[in-house]
């Protein structure tokens, strides 16, 4: 599933391409067809992000909330536009560029309210300006649960997968087993600071890179990481391959559904 700064960087790039401007909103496959009709040539006034969930704000009154789940991708290209490919949920179409969206979880017409009700549910987002940080800090410090759980639950910090999750708690040296309540403040306040400058990277970038300048591949000599997520982490997926700070192989269990990857030496607390 995309992680937070996937969806930042949609909306970035959504609203530099299509704000503005009257947007063609179609549904091609038909899925969305009442709702595409209902914003079909409106203004697109703003989009933007919050954790995993996309929001098209046109105007005056409607808003398409778009959560691209495990499978969900946009595609884009220049005018003029080709024949959709596949199944093709919403296509818009602006002054310059068209956007194909297929496979989301979500992707439903709402309004402002509802919007609010989504954005109340989820905890701060590292990338957004208006995040209160102490909001998470006030679940994780108060709950038993491991801090490797607490760190993907949206509704205590929005945007975080499972990539940011391991790789935060190893450049932390956190064991990923750590009740909450045990973590101390001065370190959870150094992690949030981390996660907002990894993020942000991710979001110019388009990957997610979270080795120090003396742990990349140039700097150790070492073949780049091959994988479909791309970037260069330190543990996650890395399972039964050797820690770059001390040796040890790096270990995995499930927590949750979820793998986690972590060093037992490095972050054996």
């Amino acid at each position: 599933m995309p992680e937070g700064h996937t969806l930042h960087r949609l909306a970035r790039s959504h609203q530099r391409k299509f704000a503005g401007h009257p947007v063609t909103v179609s549904s091609p496959q038909g899925r969305f067809a009442a709702e595409a009709s209902a914003v079909d040539g409106r203004v697109l006034v703003k989009a933007h992000a919050h954790g995993k969930h996309l929001f098209h704000v046109y105007a005056p009154d409607a808003i398409v909330h778009v959560h691209l789940g495990l499978i969900g991708t946009f595609t884009e290209q220049l005018l003029p536009e080709s024949v959709p490919v596949g199944q093709v949920r919403m296509r818009m179409i602006g002054a310059t560029h068209v956007t194909d969206l297929r496979g989301p979880n979500i992707c439903e017409l709402i309004t402002e309210d509802r919007m609010d009700a989504i954005r109340a549910r989820l905890g701060p987002d590292p990338l957004r300006r208006d995040a209160k940080p102490e909001r998470a800090w006030a679940r994780i410090h108060k709950s038993k649960l491991p801090i490797a759980r607490l760190l993907m639950e949206q509704d205590v910090i929005a945007g975080v997968g499972n990539v940011y999750r391991a790789e935060l708690l190893f450049r932390h040296r956190i064991p990923p087993m750590l009740p909450g309540n045990q973590l101390d403040r001065a370190v959870w306040t150094d992690m949030w600071t981390d996660l907002v400058a990894l993020m942000r990277d991710g979001v110019r970038k388009g990957r997610i890179d979270t080795v120090a300048p003396e742990h990349t591949p140039k700097a150790m000599g070492r073949a780049p990481r091959v994988d479909r997520h791309g970037g260069e982490v330190y543990v996650y997926r890395r399972a039964g391959m050797p820690c770059f700070l001390c040796g040890t192989p790096v270990a995995m269990a499930d927590l949750a559904g979820r793998n986690l990857y972590w060093c037992p030496v490095d972050q054996a607390g």
